[in-house]
């Protein structure tokens, strides 16, 4: 890498040129995984239609000769005598088949689909569903533990690329042309460099918030996240999102199930499935409603303890609800909704929601395709400018400038760290690399 000495009074060009080197390098690096994290971030947000059309064979089956969920729930048993039942779904319309999920000894789990007269239609494994496979590409590229790193290091420096372009692009003068709006009149480089300023100021902020909404699902950051949150006292309960390598959208982010042992059956004498599920169609709950019996296993938090609980797994965390009852009396011991919240999960709840496209329906899944694909395009036109510029058998990287007065961007440097700790790691690495580089030229020349 070449280095250019500056003279004294040019400080604020230097600045400029060392902030455009730390936006090359980082558009550079996380190129491929905006390519990846975008296409299926994309296809993601619409999980819900995803997932209607994977079963659509189970939808719309006439409630003629219907029989109660008591009996939809043998049939299923009969069927899948050795499994434990952890949860009935109901159907989302009149009509449709419900859905009974059962767990196994060995931690597989099935989600088995049975007809409103009580025939076994048919059984998915929950980890083949189309949205499950697409949430693990985007949260850990099917690599389990390290894939996870790679994305959270990515978002890290997709956000510090983003920054970095926003100081960039800063008007020095301000001029509507080329800071507001591509100048059409151009042409070449000087017109794709427009549109990358101008396209890159307009979804920078949307782009900062889906990286900022999905940090809470990431391995390094949400763990330290997690004990804050836990060991510091801030919020009691359990944290109804997962991390790393275990977490995910959907609850699956590569790893392979673990056997687990099976929950307690519940006390003897209790009401019946159809009692709850009776009263879980009172409450009128956002789709997907889900039933589950004393002991059963959550999907965030410990297992339910002696007691049936209706709650509502809506995408929409707003919409989220939960009643529970007594198995023996079905009187009501609780209910607990989005509102009922700590103020620090329902602002990490509301950013879940909207980076899954599901906040304020077709529209939030629209801006979500149009951020991800404009963030696509500016990478690619970012990559293009490089090469056109870049002299024939060389890197051309934007040159090191050496003696600037720097102090406030490494400061800043310094907080980003701080506040992106996998950022932090690999920033240090580079340095010392950096160095060791340098060093090794300087022997070599000597």
């Amino acid at each position: 890498m070449s280095e250019r000495p500056i003279a004294a009074g040019a400080h604020a060009g230097a600045l400029y040129r060392t902030i455009w080197r730390w936006h090359f390098y980082a558009g550079l690096f996380v190129l491929p995984f905006i390519l990846i994290l975008s296409v299926t971030g994309s296809i993601y947000l619409f999980k819900p239609q995803i997932d209607r059309w994977q079963e659509r064979a189970y939808r719309g089956l006439g409630t003629e000769g219907a029989v109660s969920p008591d009996k939809q729930l043998a049939s299923v048993m009969t069927r899948f005598p050795t499994a434990r039942f952890t949860h009935y779904r109901l159907p989302e319309q009149p009509g449709d088949a419900a859905m009974v999920q059962l767990g196994f000894t060995d931690g597989q789990k099935r989600d088995v689909y049975v007809s409103p007269q009580g025939q076994v239609l048919g059984d998915i494994d929950p980890e083949t569903r189309i949205s499950d496979t697409v949430s693990r590409i985007h949260g850990s590229l099917l690599l389990g533990t390290l894939g996870d790193r790679l994305v959270e290091l990515a978002a890290s420096w997709t956000i510090v690329m983003l920054l970095t372009g926003l100081y960039l692009w800063w008007p020095r003068p301000f001029r509507a042309g080329g800071t507001i709006y591509p100048r059409l009149s151009l042409k070449g480089r000087p017109l794709l460099k427009d549109i990358h300023r101008v396209t890159g100021f307009w979804i920078a902020g949307l782009v900062l918030v889906m990286l900022a909404s999905g940090l809470p699902w990431a391995g390094a950051w949400g763990g330290a996240f997690k004990w804050a949150r836990t060991e510091l006292g801030l919020v009691k309960g359990p944290q109804d999102w997962k991390i790393g390598a275990d977490g995910g959208h959907a609850g699956h982010h590569g790893a392979p199930p673990i056997a687990m042992p099976m929950p307690d059956a519940p006390e003897p004498g209790g009401l019946p499935l159809s009692t709850f599920v009776a009263r879980a169609e009172g409450e009128h709950m956002a789709f997907p409603v889900l039933v589950l019996p004393p002991h059963a296993p959550q999907r965030f938090g410990p297992p339910l303890g002696n007691e049936w609980m209706a709650k509502s797994e809506a995408q929409n965390r707003w919409l989220g609800r939960q009643v529970t009852y007594d198995p023996t009396t079905g009187h009501e011991t609780g209910r607990r909704g989005f509102a009922d919240q700590h103020i620090v999960d329902r602002i990490v709840n509301t950013g879940v929601a909207w980076h899954e496209g599901q906040l304020f329906g077709l529209a939030n899944q629209l801006i979500g395709v149009v951020t991800a694909f404009s963030l696509i395009a500016i990478s690619i036109l970012g990559v293009v400018m490089w090469l056109k510029r870049r002299p024939r058998d060389q890197f051309g990287a934007p040159p090191r400038v050496r003696g600037a007065r720097l102090h406030w961007v490494i400061s800043a440097m310094v907080l980003l760290a701080v506040l992106l700790p996998l950022f932090g790691a690999s920033l240090l690495a580079l340095i010392l690399l950096d160095r060791s580089l340098t060093t090794a030229r300087r022997v070599l020349r000597a």
